[in-house]
């Protein structure tokens, strides 16, 4: 959490208006509202709101109330001040599924919140409750927001983030294997580096994510455009009708080889030096690892295979009569339009 965040939650300082800030920046205030998406990560800035209030008094009560259900005046019950005094955090779950009685409390509520209490609502996407969610970015209140992560680089950076949290660091193809194999479900990647933490020691290297995943990422559609982009045609055909024998749909694995061949596009626009790889949403060692690949390819040989691949994401989604040989097509073509490596002596 940064300095400045930490310093006002202590001090009960109230946020500027429409102080929007990253899921993992928690800052306490009568009113914080969670927004966005992501269910893990809405959940992780909860947690992190809740272990921030009983960092400041151990003994803070949390209250959660499902605002799918909500009942009217259950707020300004569990907001009251508690017989003893305790601090209390009272989370509105699904308030994005909420009714007029619970927008109507929480209008009032933020209108005359108690300083001794931190209501938390979770948001999850839509307009619905447009006027409560105008009345509490209105009122100053700390928005987290929770946006899915949909780019390499975010995911990375939040696997990073993980391990950085319980002092272990990993080599960055041992994180792209992991992106290989659960990059679709952040939940899923987070489980994972939980239990790598948990079961490993030292810097968890490639080898540890394939002994733990290996049979998630052999035949994953990344693996089969690692394969074609490297030029092994066999190997990659050999991946691909594996991964559609044990139940893989053509359209990710389409979509896999096109996203191999825009970061190669990507690295290879940065040969001119106009932009970083920052600017791109690429991570060093994706940079790194295509400016290898793109050792066997020639400007003509990159724009046939994103032409390849732009037929085959058509014909897989309807404009072709056979998705598979669509799919196996591409792979074909970007085999045989990248050089292969020269062997080693």
């Amino acid at each position: 959490m940064p300095p400045a965040s930490r310093a006002r939650a202590r001090s009960g300082a109230r946020p500027p208006a429409g102080n929007v800030r990253s899921w993992d920046e928690p800052t306490l205030a009568p009113v914080v509202l969670v927004r966005g998406p992501e269910e893990l990560l809405r959940e992780r800035a909860v947690d992190g709101l809740v272990a921030l209030a009983r960092e400041r008094d151990p003994q803070t009560e949390k209250v959660v109330l499902d605002g799918a259900a909500y009942g009217v005046g259950q707020l300004q019950v569990a907001a009251s001040p508690s017989l003893f005094g305790e601090a209390k955090v009272v989370v509105i779950t699904a308030a994005d599924a909420g009714a007029d009685d619970l927008y109507a409390d929480l209008i009032d509520h933020v209108a005359h919140p108690d300083p001794e209490t931190t209501v938390v609502v979770v948001h999850g996407s839509g307009q619905r409750g447009k006027r409560m969610l105008d009345a509490v970015i209105g009122s100053g209140a700390p928005v987290l927001q929770c946006d899915a992560l949909t780019r390499d680089a975010d995911k990375a950076e939040f696997v990073a983030r993980e391990l950085r949290a319980a002092r272990r660091r990993a080599e960055p193809e041992a994180v792209r294997a992991l992106l290989d194999a659960l990059g679709a479900d952040l939940r899923e990647l987070a489980s994972a580096v939980a239990q790598l933490i948990a079961d490993t020691t030292g810097t968890i290297s490639v080898g540890v994510v394939d002994r733990y995943y290996g049979g998630r990422v052999e035949a994953t559609g990344f693996k089969v455009a690692d394969a074609a982009v490297a030029g092994d045609a066999g190997g990659a055909v050999a991946l691909l009708r594996h991964a559609l024998a044990t139940g893989a749909d053509p359209v990710p694995l389409v979509a896999a080889l096109a996203l191999r061949l825009r970061t190669l596009a990507k690295v290879a626009a940065l040969r001119g030096g106009s932009v970083t790889a920052r600017e791109l949403g690429l991570q060093d060692w994706q940079v790194r690892n295509a400016q290898k690949d793109l050792q066997r390819w020639t400007p003509e040989g990159l724009a046939g295979a994103i032409t390849a691949v732009a037929q085959a994401d058509a014909d897989v989604k309807g404009a072709g009569r056979d998705p598979v040989y669509a799919v196996e097509t591409a792979v074909l073509t970007i085999a045989r339009a990248a050089r292969p490596s020269r062997p080693t002596r």
